[in-house]
C-alpha cells in the first residue's frame, strides 16, 4: 500500500492544480465605445415629422438603408460627425431640425445566459448590462468568466475576460460593435477534478493489486 501512494502523490500534485488554476481569469481592460459598423443600427427622431423617423439599419456602404437617408453617410465615423451629418440632411428640410439620433450597436449574447440571441443597445451599455438583457446568467453559469470576443480595426480578434463578481470590472468595460459575449459553464470541483482523480486512484490500485497478484503466483 504503501508503493501505492508513493505511485498516487505526484499523479494528484500534478492534476488538481491544473485544473484549479484554469478557472482564474485575467482582469479585463478598459475599453471605449466604439463607432458604428454596418448592421448596426440608429434610432431617428425627428420633431413633427413622423416620415424621417423610426429605427434603421446602416447599409454595407456605411449610409442609413432608409430611401430618405441614403445619402447620410454614419458608419465608422465618431457619433457627434454623424449627428452633424444627419442634421446637415435635414436642414434641407427645416431650417432648424429638432431631431434626436440614438446609435444601437449589434452584440451577440451567447452561453449560460436565460434568452441567448443578438441584441441592438446603445453603446454606453456595460458587458454585464448585455448579459442581464439576455435574461442573465443561468444556475450553471461561471460569473467569472465571460468572455467579450472582440474585433480589432486591423481585422484580428481578441478575447477580453470580464468577472462579473467584481464590481469593479463589470463597470469598466462597454460593449463595442459585433461583440461576441459567451458567458461559460461554471466548473464543478467534485465533477471535473475529484472524479477524474478517483478514477485515475482505481485505475492504478487495479494495475497495483494485479502486479502484486502476479508477482505472488
Amino acid at each position: 500500500m504503501r508503493h501505492l501512494i508513493f505511485w498516487l502523490v505526484p499523479i494528484i500534485t500534478m492534476v488538481v492544480p491544473e485544473l484549479v488554476g484554469a478557472q482564474t481569469p485575467a482582469p479585463a481592460p478598459r475599453a471605449e465605445p466604439g463607432t458604428l459598423s454596418p448592421g448596426d443600427s440608429v434610432r431617428i427622431t425627428v420633431w413633427r415629422k413622423p416620415e424621417f423617423s423610426g429605427d434603421f439599419i446602416i447599409a454595407p456602404d456605411g449610409t442609413i438603408s432608409h430611401p430618405l437617408y441614403r445619402s447620410v453617410r454614419i458608419a465608422g465615423l465618431p457619433i457627434a460627425t454623424a449627428e452633424s451629418n444627419l442634421r446637415t440632411f435635414l436642414a434641407r428640410f427645416e431650417q432648424d431640425p429638432q431631431f434626436v439620433m440614438e446609435p444601437l450597436v449589434r452584440v451577440a449574447v451567447s452561453g449560460e445566459v436565460g434568452r441567448p440571441q443578438v441584441f441592438a443597445l446603445r453603446p454606453e451599455t456595460l458587458i454585464s448590462e448585455a448579459v442581464a438583457q439576455a435574461g442573465g446568467p443561468t444556475q450553471n453559469a461561471a460569473r467569472n468568466r465571460v468572455r467579450v470576443l472582440r474585433h480589432e480595426p486591423n481585422g484580428s480578434q481578441r478575447e477580453l475576460v470580464v468577472n462579473l463578481l467584481e464590481p469593479a470590472q463589470g463597470t469598466m468595460l462597454r460593449i463595442q460593435s459585433g461583440d461576441q459575449i459567451v458567458v461559460d459553464r461554471r466548473h464543478s470541483f467534485f465533477k471535473e477534478i475529484v472524479l477524474p482523480t478517483l478514477s485515475v486512484v482505481g485505475s492504478v490500485a487495479s494495475i497495483y493489486l494485479l502486479i502484486e497478484r502476479t508477482q505472488r503466483n
